[in-house]
């Protein structure tokens, strides 16, 4: 049974969340400066976004982490990777040509990608049979608090321009020093230390990836979870990066106007992520809340593709999702995900599946600004909204029975004992 977690290794654990989502906005919000302080072409522009913490760079991060995480300890990510970030952001500050500033956000991205399945894993490991849910629902509060700082920030740093950008970049600096200080201290799992002496008195050593991928339960969850987490992604990652440009595009809103909805949405998502899914993650029927949460996605973009862009709709709507995303898919997908995998590859099936994810919505970032320029926002919005329902459908039909076990519980009732 896994130790409970203290709230402070808890928190601390959920800073790499506020990084990863931090990296992205920053990174999002200052690409237009950026271009033009270096002139760089709408190719280069896509390539700083397709190899951000938003996609590909994390994507690589994400199955060279895992893979780490499960073989030499959480605590060796912990140890070294907020060092990583710091190296990335610290080449943006202090950027002066677009070489410098790819590289900045691949190594960004790459450590973000890297830090988020073992921080994942490793709460999920320290948490109480009790409280997990709670504790997954406190690094979701984290990751959403990185938007609704950035945007303030952004706001307030906007009149002067790119230096505000790389100020930005130089909070998260601060930021990851101080994660890199705390996590560093934490004490490694005990989940992996029993996994690890289990494995020392076994003559055979496995495949890093053939038990995964050869355990027709593994894969079962592999496709259950790409599912549910895959499909809202896609929408989850396209609006990360584009919907401040759809709101004014579209919309007809001015800069401020489209932060101002951002920022109320992803307080909206803090809010919930603590207040709902923390606090009643472990109380209540998984399979109701999931859809509860699930619905609410599909309603608010019914409402803003079908109804418009009027003030009550675009409330609305970001008031709906900013819900929806506190208490949907990306917390499921969090808890899920060390749940439903055994100890000695727990880490590295959330590093393959969160390369999918971000992998998945690099692509879509190319693909979803040509829908919504070539075939217009309703054929983009519909599209959307059928990635939607996909998630829904896949989450609610095959929630899985996990509510108030223990990792070990749940693993025998999944692979039987010899997997615990």
């Amino acid at each position: 049974m896994a130790s409970k977690s203290s709230n402070g290794s808890t928190w601390a654990v959920s800073l790499t969340n506020f990084l990863d989502s931090g990296s992205i906005v920053a990174g999002a919000s200052g690409l237009t400066l950026w271009q033009k302080a270096f002139g760089l072409s709408n190719f280069e522009v896509g390539l700083l976004g397709a190899l951000s913490a938003n996609a590909f760079g994390s994507a690589l991060g994400a199955i060279i982490g895992g893979r780490l995480s499960d073989k030499f300890g959480r605590k060796m990510i912990y140890t070294y990777d907020m060092l990583v970030y710091m190296v990335g952001t610290l080449i943006v500050v202090f950027s002066v040509n677009f070489a410098m500033l790819l590289l900045g956000f691949l190594i960004t991205g790459i450590a973000v990608g890297a830090g988020v399945p073992a921080s994942w894993t490793y709460i999920g490991e320290t948490s109480g049979d009790t409280n997990r849910a709670h504790n997954i629902g406190i690094s979701q509060f984290a990751w959403s608090m990185g938007p609704v700082i950035i945007f303030v920030a952004g706001t307030l740093l906007a009149p002067i321009e790119l230096t505000g950008s790389r100020i930005l970049f130089a909070f998260l600096t601060v930021v990851a020093f101080i994660a890199w200080n705390l996590q560093k201290k934490l004490p490694e799992s005990q989940d992996w230390l029993d996994q690890k002496k289990k494995e020392q008195a076994s003559p055979v050593e496995a495949h890093p990836y053939r038990d995964l991928f050869s355990n027709s339960v593994s894969v079962k969850s592999i496709l259950f979870l790409c599912g549910v987490y895959v499909f809202w992604n896609l929408v989850a990652g396209a609006m990360g990066f584009f919907m401040p440009f759809v709101y004014e595009t579209v919309g007809g809103l001015n800069n401020t106007q489209a932060n101002m909805l951002q920022a109320v949405l992803w307080i909206c998502t803090a809010l919930a992520g603590y207040f709902g899914f923390a606090l009643l993650g472990d109380k209540v029927n998984h399979r109701t809340f999931f859809f509860v949460g699930a619905a609410m996605a599909v309603i608010s973009w019914v409402i803003l593709t079908y109804i418009g862009f009027g003030w009550a709709a675009l409330l609305a709507f970001v008031i709906i999702w900013g819900i929806s995303a506190g208490i949907g898919a990306q917390a499921w997908y969090a808890l899920w995900a060390v749940e439903l995998f055994p100890t000695k590859y727990r880490a590295g099936s959330q590093g393959f599946m969160f390369f999918i994810v971000r992998g998945t919505a690099g692509i879509w970032s190319i693909v979803f600004p040509m829908i919504l320029s070539g075939l217009g926002f309703k054929i983009a919005g519909t599209a959307m909204i059928v990635l939607l329902i996909v998630s829904l459908l896949v989450g609610t039909i095959w929630t899985p029975k996990t509510r108030g076990k223990t990792l070990s519980q749940i693993t025998k009732e999944r692979y039987g004992k010899d997997q615990d």
